[in-house]
């Protein structure tokens, strides 16, 4: 059972008989985020995966790739989650931003394990990486590629498009397809949540080292980090929608993370337990 999965069936453990009743009420797919609103209020975002879409330039041929934008408010959030393992990249963005939308009204009741949510903390400044560390970061965080610069040492990026690095950044890039010898050597990984989007967060979680520091954040990650813990993981970090409505509106106008960190979805951290 992969992360999305294991942490699908957590979140309907503990909903339990709410879980069946819940149904999408609101969808925005925006250029660089998606969101939900279930029908309770509760509120979900994911990276929207633009890149990912060839066929997105023909109507015709991305018709069948996306959830019907006729039939989708109503939908239970049950049939949304069975897309969680979809190779349509659409579908499990919209199906992960559910997940995190049901794992947000799972922190608001309280069902939680034992760990403690940190509100209004980024990521960044929680993840040990001391500067005899080698750190590997996975996705071009441009908060964290500032540190590494300020704090120097032996650190690579591994990314998919190397057009969003800049000159300097270069020196340190690793193409995606040539990066299980980099992430294996890392002492500490940062990855991006946008993994689990297309599917590659298992197999770089497996290529690290038992002893690796490793957060997944973004907030495509904004879900149970119980999943994520077991895979290696020691922190999460994403965000916690608190008004689903504005953040769809920004979603839907092409708004970006700086458009709704905080105000509308505080950025939140989760460490594991020791």
């Amino acid at each position: 059972m992969t992360i999305l999965q294991s942490t699908a069936k957590l979140v309907r453990q503990k909903l339990g008989a709410e879980f069946e009743k819940l149904t999408i009420d609101r969808l925005a797919v925006g250029l660089f985020f998606s969101g939900v609103k279930l029908s309770n209020g509760a509120g979900g975002v994911s990276y929207t995966p633009v890149k990912d879409i060839p066929q997105a330039v023909c109507c015709p041929s991305s018709a069948g790739r996306i959830f019907d934008p006729v039939k989708i408010n109503g939908m239970p959030t049950a049939e949304v989650l069975t897309a969680l393992p979809s190779k349509e990249p659409i579908k499990t963005a919209i199906a992960i931003a559910t997940l995190n939308a049901l794992s947000a009204i799972c922190w608001e009741r309280g069902l939680t394990d034992n760990y403690r949510i940190q509100i209004n903390t980024d990521a960044v400044d929680v993840v040990r990486m001391p500067v005899e560390s080698s750190v590997a970061v996975i996705g071009a965080f441009v908060p964290i590629l500032r540190k590494l610069k300020a704090r120097g040492g032996r650190w690579w990026v591994i990314e998919q498009d190397p057009q969003t690095l800049k000159g300097d950044e270069m020196d340190h890039f690793i193409p995606a397809d040539q990066s299980e010898e980099t992430i294996s050597a890392a002492d500490v990984l940062i990855i991006t949540g946008v993994t689990l989007v297309n599917h590659t967060l298992e197999p770089i979680l497996k290529a690290a080292r038992a002893d690796a520091e490793i957060a997944v954040i973004g907030p495509t990650a904004s879900m149970l980090p119980e999943a994520l813990f077991a895979h290696g993981a020691r922190v999460v970090g994403g965000v916690w929608v608190k008004k689903p409505d504005e953040l769809l509106d920004v979603l839907a106008a092409g708004g970006s993370g700086y458009h709704f960190f905080d105000k509308l979805a505080p950025r939140i951290v989760i460490e594991k337990p020791s």
